[in-house]
């Protein structure tokens, strides 16, 4: 059975910075993709960003290109969330899904696996 759990979530300033943790366990984790995703009270849950099997590729959402950074240490089975820059928007509850094609999607669909979440806030 595949487990993630999220952490490294909390309370920032705006213009701060955070690096959320995602811990595999169950299966043979550098075979999946893995993808951060994000959710505000009262809005869908919007992809933030993901990465292939091996690291090779890295894609992100239009809202965070050039302040997050996703990279993964396949002997660790764990997958890093670098958020800089950080803004009163990125306020969400962030998730970690895996996905057994190995590569970096976008749509949320063919994530069959997911953490319970960590909570990201920040303030102005």
């Amino acid at each position: 059975q595949v487990q993630l759990v999220e952490s490294g979530g909390g309370l920032v300033q705006a213009g701060g910075s955070l690096r959320l943790s995602c811990a595999f366990s169950g299966r043979t984790f550098s075979s999946y993709g893995v993808g951060w995703f994000r959710q505000a009270p009262g809005r869908e849950r919007e992809f933030v960003a993901a990465i292939s099997w091996g690291g090779g590729t890295t894609t992100y959402g239009d809202s965070v290109k050039g302040r997050f950074t996703i990279s993964r240490d396949n002997a660790k089975n764990t997958v890093y969330l670098q958020m800089n820059s950080l803004k009163p928007e990125d306020t969400a509850v962030y998730y970690c899904a895996v996905n057994p094609r190995g590569a970096a999607l976008r749509d949320i669909f063919p994530y069959n696996y997911w953490g319970q979440g960590t909570q990201v806030t920040v303030s102005s």
